[in-house]
């Protein structure tokens, strides 16, 4: 029996090549997206309508699955959204947005599938975080943020619901090909402002870096891969080399040396 996965933000970039991934793999595949109309002829999977802002959108896509299906096997989250700018000069409701999506989402979906998870004694929960959140980036401190609350919060989870056979992970991706720059909410570089030049120049290298980024596949891969172990890790990382070295680098390198390190990376004074 084809295990059923269901797939949040699965419309583009890494959600739609995981999708499509783990359907080519004879999974039985689930994915939402807000609006899924627009994506219907460039979808391998079913895409339903759901938005992780919204808890009764949540509750009606995860019973239809479990209507059709009779179980849930597999949850990824993966919808979030980008953000950019000054901490200082980025709105609150900005900053409230990127939290409600990027944390309090994917925590409203795990409510909705673990009841049924809990039932069949069976699940696992992969949660999509970023190498971001391993460490403070400048221009970049809201979704570093938001990232990093989302990985511990799943450490935390991952310890409450094991004693009812449920496994959680979560994977950490650097930068992919994918069209979250276009998406992002980005701070406006005003003129009047102290930060506009240095913002300016880390705003392009961020694009550049996305633009130049892996192909979403390598995540694809990644997951079928943790799908298919018994016992998943608390934590994966994909992506370049480099990327993942610098959390390593984070771990063992005094804080004023990491963070001169970062600062000459985007060429901040």
């Amino acid at each position: 029996m084809s295990k059923v996965v269901f797939i949040t933000g699965g419309s583009s970039g890494i959600g739609k090549a995981i999708g499509d991934f783990l359907t080519e793999k004879g999974y039985k595949v689930y994915g939402t997206s807000r609006n899924p109309d627009n994506y219907v002829s460039n979808s391998k999977f079913t895409l339903l309508k759901m938005d992780v802002g919204n808890s009764s959108s949540i509750e009606e896509a995860v019973s239809e699955v479990i209507k059709k299906e009779e179980r849930l096997d597999i949850l990824i989250n993966n919808a979030g959204v980008g953000i950019t700018g000054p901490v200082e000069e980025t709105p609150d409701n900005e900053i409230l947005k990127a939290f409600d999506t990027n944390v309090l989402g994917p925590i409203r979906v795990m409510k909705a599938v673990l009841p049924q998870m809990r039932a069949q004694k069976s699940g696992l929960v992969i949660n999509i975080t970023s190498i971001a959140g391993y460490m403070g980036l400048p221009y970049r401190g809201i979704y570093s943020a938001t990232k990093s609350a989302l990985e511990i919060t799943t450490e935390a989870m991952r310890m409450e619901v094991l004693q009812f056979g449920i496994e959680m992970a979560n994977v950490a991706p650097g930068d992919f090909a994918t069209n979250i720059a276009a998406g992002r909410y980005h701070a406006p570089q005003l003129d009047s402002s102290p930060y506009k030049k240095a913002y300016g120049h880390t705003l392009n290298m961020m694009n550049e870096h996305v633009d130049q980024g892996e192909d979403p596949s390598q995540m694809a891969r990644a997951i079928y891969k943790i799908i298919q172990t018994r016992k998943p890790k608390v934590r994966y990382r994909v992506g370049a080399f480099l990327q993942k070295f610098s959390v390593v680098l984070r771990r063992v390198l005094p804080g004023r040396v990491y963070e001169r390190m970062l600062m000459n990376h985007y060429k901040l004074k």
